[in-house]
């Protein structure tokens, strides 16, 4: 690779580095700026609701008045706002909403401004004359205001406890699972406790013959079960139901003989 191909990429990534560096600081002074307004403005609107605040609760007559409107009016419209914003990030069904308070904030920004126009008008006279109209216009647009505000607020309750329900019925169900091993059958223990107390029974019940008697047969069962079978035992399983019978003819020598029997003559031949 030649310098001038060199000289060429190093002087592309420094303008490269420049142009991001630039780019980079246009954005930090811009959200810089942007911040400084949102804090002027903050503060403009702090100062502004505390001076009508004053003058409502410290002047009276048409400049009280007009100051307790603008503060009425100003807090509804905040507030909604807020509500509204902080909803319409969970809740995409909020949009139209937001769509019907920012013309409802077209209104209530033209009210402001002629209720802040009135208040340097010398003219106390025409200023109360108009002061049921400004009152009337000042109720429907807070009216409006906190039906929207109190809406999403009713909606937004709504989702968290139809969101609690079944979070509840799900952990109900894991805890029940949890504890399967203590669910026990109800048909079981009693028929339980009823066999081992009819053996108790049974086992009590008899008398002393009784028991004299099953011990006395006891060795006499037990030798006669050991005793080895003879042929009639052969017999008797081949005889035995559900299984096959030979048809082969039986074994002289192993035919039994009883006493009462006479021995066979053997056969002579002249």
């Amino acid at each position: 690779m030649d310098a001038g191909a060199v000289i060429t990429i190093l002087a592309l990534l420094f303008f490269a580095f420049v142009a991001l560096g630039v780019y980079v600081a246009v954005k930090v002074v811009g959200a810089a700026k942007r911040g400084v307004e949102r804090t002027v403005t903050q503060a403009r609107r702090t100062v502004e609701d505390t001076t009508l605040r004053a003058r409502s609760y410290g002047q009276g007559g048409v400049t009280g008045e007009l100051a307790q409107l603008r503060l009425a009016l100003r807090t509804s419209m905040r507030a909604t706002q807020e509500a509204l914003h902080a909803g319409a990030a969970e809740d995409a069904s909020l949009s139209e909403s937001l769509a019907l308070f920012h013309r409802l904030s077209a209104h209530g920004q033209e009210l402001d401004a002629e209720l802040k126009r009135l208040e340097r008008e010398p003219d106390r006279a025409t200023v109360a004359s108009l002061l049921p109209g400004l009152r009337e216009r000042t109720e429907r647009i807070t009216h409006s205001a906190e039906s929207l505000r109190w809406a999403a607020r009713d909606r937004a309750q709504k989702f968290a406890e139809d969101e609690l329900d079944v979070l509840s019925a799900q952990i109900d169900m894991e805890a029940g699972a949890l504890r399967h091993w203590s669910v026990q059958d109800p048909d079981a223990a009693p028929a339980t406790g009823a066999s081992s107390s009819s053996a108790q029974g049974s086992a009590t019940t008899g008398g002393p013959a009784d028991r004299s008697r099953a011990q006395s047969s006891g060795p006499s069962r037990l030798s006669e079960s050991s005793e080895p079978s003879g042929p009639s035992a052969q017999e008797s399983e081949r005889s035995a139901p559900g299984q096959p019978q030979a048809i082969t003819a039986r074994d002289p020598r192993q035919q039994t003989t009883y006493p009462w029997q006479k021995s066979a003559r053997p056969e002579t031949t002249n």
